[in-house]
This record gives structure tokens, C-alpha cells and sequence, in this order.
């Protein structure tokens, strides 16, 4: 072995490689993506556990453009029906709705769906969602038209997800 190959530095990098092959999804997952004017980042969603008919995703939108458009619609294959949903508190009792006229994105605004709040609900899932699985949806707007998101699945239960790793 030549005097200036350090082992261990040999032994760091091939593991980086064999981790970077056993687990490509993460690495392959953009920390952005945009559809026309909307900026599209920080997408996740959470494992579910097994048997479980319904799970949320969550993203963050921000308009870099001069005119307002509208999240009107989302689709999957890891759901039966997949609708833009808002929750808030009414007389102290926690209500869920579909928002049936989409979300609004102002321009210059950023709109964060996130637990609690608005959110992305895939109803009927066809299948258990796996920590660290990448789910694949449709986001619909109403300007920008269709855009595929990849979203990272965090443990369940996870309260939002560190995108610093990917």
C-alpha cells in the first residue's frame, strides 16, 4: 500500500459508496423543484402502519410571481382519492376539510402545509407507506399546471421532517 493512501480514508469512502447504492432514494430526492412561478420545497409525508386507509403529505409553496394561483387538486397511485385538505380548531374540537376551491398562493406568499393545518390527504391507500419510501405525487395547480413531487416518508408519528439530510 502506497505511504500516502490512508486505510481509513480508503474504508470512509467505500462505505459512503455502499450506503449511497443501498439507499439511492434520499440521494436522488430534489431539496426543490418548481412549476411555473411556484417554488416547490420540503415535501414529506409519514409512514403509516400497516392496515392504515388514510395518510397526509406536506410541503412548502412560495409564489415568486406577480399573480396569485391555486393548489386545486392532487393524485397518486398510493391512493384511491388524494384532496387538499385544511384543519382547524372549532369551539375547542379539531375539524378537517377538504378545500374544495383549492389553495390559495398569493404572489410573494409562501403557504406551508404542515401537520395541523393545511395539508395533502390520501385517502384509501393501496399500500402501508415505509419509513424513508419516496411516494410520488401529482401536485395540480390552477396556473402552473401538473408537477410530480417526490415526498420522503418519516417515521410515523414524525412531527415534521429534517431536510438537511437529502
Amino acid at each position: 500500500m502506497s505511504k500516502f493512501l490512508n486505510p481509513v480514508g480508503v474504508l470512509m469512502t467505500a462505505l459512503m459508496l455502499i450506503a449511497a447504492t443501498l439507499s439511492p432514494s434520499f440521494a436522488e430526492h430534489p431539496k426543490m423543484v418548481m412549476a411555473g412561478d411556484i417554488k416547490i420545497e420540503k415535501a414529506w409525508t409519514r409512514a403509516t402502519p400497516n392496515g392504515a386507509k388514510a395518510g397526509g403529505a406536506f410541503v412548502t409553496l412560495t409564489n415568486q410571481g406577480e399573480a396569485a394561483d391555486r393548489l386545486i387538486d392532487a393524485k397518486s397511485d398510493v391512493a384511491k382519492n388524494v384532496e387538499i385538505h385544511e384543519m382547524n380548531m372549532t369551539d375547542g374540537v379539531m375539524n378537517m376539510q377538504q378545500l374544495e376551491a383549492g389553495l390559495e398562493i398569493k404572489p410573494g406568499e409562501t403557504v406551508e402545509l404542515k401537520p395541523g393545518s393545511f395539508h395533502i390527504m390520501m385517502m384509501g391507500l393501496n399500500q402501508t407507506i415505509k419509513v424513508d419510501e419516496m411516494i410520488s405525487i401529482t401536485l395540480v395547480f390552477e396556473e402552473a399546471g401538473d408537477v410530480d413531487v417526490m415526498f420522503p416518508a418519516a417515521p410515523l408519528g414524525a412531527p415534521a421532517m429534517d431536510h438537511n439530510n437529502h
